[in-house]
């Protein structure tokens, strides 16, 4: 497996000094600066829109990485591309309200990359049907909505079984594990396939952004 992705969660920076904290992750070593998009309808949070992601975008040439856990996520995808998303990713789940195909097709067909997602009570049998229709399968290891969750180990089934399809497939799949990361957490992930990481609490609740990092990719 190549270099592991750290994608920090722009969730639990200090949103009054939004731009100083990416700069600090960015020089820190950050490879993606993830986005995570709630609505208070799909989640029981609401988060923020298309028009911080588009500040971010001013503020960085890192990829943004942009979650969206919201309903009728096919309505907004033009939002985000025009706000400079680099990856999108939609959840598979019948609360999402959209036709998954549809809207990963609608995500290539605008330049970026395509994402679908499980959240923990969700079967990896759900996404099987469109396994060849996105680039990058985000496995939550916390109910979305609210940072500072335990990781999930029983998660890892679905990052092996996404793994195992990856060994027969020519044009591999990014799998990516949020929620709960930290040093143990990242090791546990990395050892069963996945090679994003999205962390939140455990790189901008740090005093050494570049510390945390190198942590996560067990430096």
């Amino acid at each position: 497996m190549g270099k592991v992705i750290i994608a920090p969660s722009i969730l639990a920076a200090d949103f009054s000094r939004l731009a100083e904290e990416i700069h600090r992750v960015q020089a820190a070593g950050a490879d993606w600066i993830h986005c995570d998009i709630m609505d208070g309808h799909f989640v029981d949070n609401i988060s923020f829109g298309p028009d911080i992601v588009r500040l971010v975008r001013k503020e960085t040439s890192l990829p943004l990485d942009v979650h969206l856990m919201i309903e009728h996520a096919d309505h907004y995808v033009p939002r985000f591309v025009k706000a400079g998303a680099n990856s999108i990713t939609v959840h598979v789940e019948p609360g999402a309200n959209h036709e998954p195909w549809k809207t990963l097709q609608q995500i290539r067909d605008a330049g970026c990359r395509a994402g679908l997602t499980l959240n923990p009570e969700t079967p990896f049998d759900m996404i099987e049907p469109f396994l060849a229709k996105f680039d990058m399968l985000l496995v939550m290891t916390v109910h979305p909505g609210f940072g500072g969750q335990p990781f999930r180990a029983d998660q890892m089934e679905k990052v092996r079984r996404a793994a195992k399809w990856n060994e027969s497939r020519e044009h591999k799949i990014d799998i990516e594990v949020d929620g709960g990361i930290n040093p143990k957490t990242a090791r546990i992930s990395v050892e069963n396939g996945a090679n994003v990481l999205v962390a939140g609490t455990s790189i901008f609740g740090s005093s050494d952004y570049a510390k945390a990092i190198r942590e996560l990719r067990g430096e």
